[in-house]
């Protein structure tokens, strides 16, 4: 399984979400299984992250908000968005995915699909994501 490749695939199907809401995910996803040849394991990969940010998508995007300052959702570039959402997905859903191989996988999505800007806000978000999540296992561990 090429996660480089199910990772792309999730992204543009979380793209795709933003501008059909009321698109049924099932139709999304056996659109991007028949364009991409996906694995069954990329084909798990996929769903799981599309439903799994579709369901957390609340949280998700107040995740985003919190770690801007005077900002909305709309003022996002909607590829920006569609990278921080599944990064963070990854990142707070997600225990078998370390932390910095989804920052790390954001910034080339950023990279590849975002302006010239992409890379460093996509990059600063989710660099202050994983430092709340860090500083809050560390209370954790110290109760």
């Amino acid at each position: 399984m090429s996660r480089k490749k199910a990772r792309d695939n999730a992204f543009k199907c979380i793209y795709e979400l933003e501008f059909i809401k009321d698109k049924n995910l099932d139709d999304i996803l056996n659109n991007c299984y028949e364009e991409n040849n996906n694995s069954n394991e990329e084909k798990d990969y996929i769903q799981m992250v599309l439903k799994g940010v579709k369901e957390n998508l609340d949280n998700i995007d107040s995740i985003i908000l919190s770690k801007l300052k005077n900002w909305s959702l709309d003022r996002i570039a909607k590829i920006d968005l569609a990278i921080l959402r599944l990064a963070i997905y990854e990142i707070i859903y997600v225990d078998s995915i370390p932390d910095k191989v989804s920052a790390n996988e954001a910034v080339e999505l950023a990279k590849t699909y975002g302006n010239n800007d992409s890379k460093s806000f996509v990059n600063g978000v989710i660099a202050k994501v994983i430092e709340d999540k860090e500083e809050e296992n560390g209370r954790k561990e110290n109760i």
